[in-house]
């Protein structure tokens, strides 16, 4: 049994953001969760009126909780790490300020504007190839930016950096704006695998 007396344990710190519940995790060196916290939050509306996460609510969320268990003297927290779904964008401005909703990738996504897409860039299924991206809509995060691009181009034109959620919360932390092949390859219509490099989607 540990008392006052005894050192911290050593810890690494967990965000695991789902639409649905939010968690926060400490793991010690076996793997084990000694402290766990989950929070729901209600929806917001992006400007048509479509379903999507509260990205203040969350930001504010995730910084109060870390900053809360770091205050903890039972646990001393030597990394954190994110597990967060990842086919929806943040856009940030040239201050780093998040200027649009974290619009939802269950949007339906308009059928005049995907066809538009697909025949700029070489018909859907050799542009399917060429990604590893199968013809998914809004799930297709550069198909979100293409419409921006098209629907909204005084925000586009505003946009320095969009981060995918996980990346987002990282730089929430970090000051650092990042991909990974494992993110930007996953179905993103972003990467271009032929080529080895980012896919001329025109942005």
């Amino acid at each position: 049994m540990r008392t006052a007396a005894m050192s911290p344990i050593s810890v690494i710190a967990i965000f695991d953001i789902g639409k649905t519940n939010k968690k926060l995790f400490l793991f010690d060196e076996g793997y084990r969760i000694v402290f766990e916290r989950s929070a729901r939050f209600e929806e917001t509306s992006d400007e048509d009126g479509f379903p999507c996460e509260d990205v203040e609510l969350l930001k504010h969320w995730l910084i109060d909780s870390l900053g809360e268990v770091s205050q903890l003297p039972q646990f001393d927290i030597k990394a954190v790490n994110f597990s967060a779904y990842g086919a929806s964008l943040v856009y940030l401005d040239e201050q780093g300020n998040c200027i649009a909703p974290l619009y939802n990738y269950l949007k339906p996504y308009p059928e005049k504007l995907e066809q538009q897409f697909y025949n700029t860039y070489g018909g859907k299924e050799n542009f399917s190839v060429q990604t590893a991206s199968p013809a998914l809509g809004s799930l297709n995060s550069g198909l979100q930016l293409y419409r921006l691009k098209h629907e909204k181009p005084g925000l586009f034109k505003r946009i320095k950096n969009a981060l995918h959620l996980p990346q987002y919360l990282a730089y929430l932390l970090s000051g650092e704006k990042f991909s990974d092949l494992t993110s930007i390859g996953c179905h993103t219509a972003l990467w271009d695998f032929t080529k080895k490099q980012v896919s001329s989607v025109g942005f």
